[in-house]
């Protein structure tokens, strides 16, 4: 199944993409996609609607992030082998953990706003795990058991505030709009290998990643294992898994984001997001 949100921003009703990709509304069944609705009895449950006898959703309506209070948006820094050698920097001998305050979270094509005094904004594409039952002190054999399914999130950081400002990663990635999510979150019955799914970023028309999951330092089982021995990962938690490489900061010479910037990202099977980049709003 592809599930979505859709709507005003903080009033989204919840929905299911059909097969012929048109969005129907699933707030008859359900209030919202949320952390409470991804048990695998309650995914089975929507699994049993037939698309065709719910109400279609004009095509013109905004699309929200694919999951709604979110509680925990973890992310892992320097997870990708091409990445690390493109930043000139060691692989983690464990994963490399940080957040992003979840007021970052934003809907997969809204704008992406520029921060005030950002000299470096900058993308990631990145696979997003979202998490299904709680997970606690999990083997890695059995972490993806815990995965309700997987959506594309848009990492976006500014390298400055990341790396400059008394070295807290966490205020360069989470300035509001710093985190599109979605367009849909894909059930993980519909993803046959995390570890396989290629990935794609272009900004105005040219394509700055071009890389593959398969090229993770720590695979999605990985990560939520080592997680999980920390914290308890709860239904609806997300986790941003990575980047290949290609980003601005590691282009020669460094391009960063400006105001009037597209960005185009895709993930195999996971859809497209497509955002522009605005000043900042009070």
């Amino acid at each position: 199944m592809k599930l979505l949100r859709f709507g005003e921003a903080g009033e989204e009703k919840p929905g299911m993409l059909d097969a012929d990709g048109h969005i129907r509304d699933l707030s008859g069944h359900i209030d919202d996609i949320t952390g409470a609705t991804l048990s695998s009895d309650a995914l089975d449950k929507l699994r049993s609607v037939d698309p065709s006898s719910l109400p279609l959703v004009d095509a013109q309506t905004r699309i929200g992030a694919c999951i709604g209070a979110v509680g925990k948006l973890i992310a892992i820094g320097l997870n990708y082998a091409d990445h690390a050698a493109e930043a000139n920097m060691a692989l983690p001998e464990e994963p490399i953990v940080f957040f992003k305050a979840t007021s970052s979270i934003s809907g997969p094509d809204d704008p992406v706003e520029i921060p005030r005094g950002s000299t470096k904004s900058d993308w990631e594409v990145e696979l997003g795990v979202v998490i299904g039952t709680r997970a606690k002190y999990v083997s890695e054999a059995d972490a993806l058991s815990h995965v309700a399914g997987y959506c594309i999130v848009n990492d976006v950081s500014e390298r400055d505030f990341q790396l400059h400002r008394s070295g807290q990663w966490v205020k360069g990635k989470s300035h509001d709009t710093f985190a599109p999510m979605g367009p849909w979150l894909v059930t993980a019955d519909e993803v046959a290998d995390p570890q396989s799914l290629g990935m794609s970023l272009s900004v105005n028309g040219k394509t700055m990643q071009d890389g593959s999951t398969t090229t993770m330092h720590f695979s999605v089982a990985t990560v939520i294992a080592h997680l999980s021995q920390f914290m308890t990962l709860h239904p609806g938690d997300v986790i941003a898994t990575g980047t290949p490489p290609g980003v601005g900061m590691g282009q020669k010479p460094a391009v960063y984001l400006r105001e009037g910037d597209e960005m185009v990202l895709s993930i195999e099977g996971l859809g497209e997001q497509r955002q522009t980049c605005i000043a900042a709003r009070s």
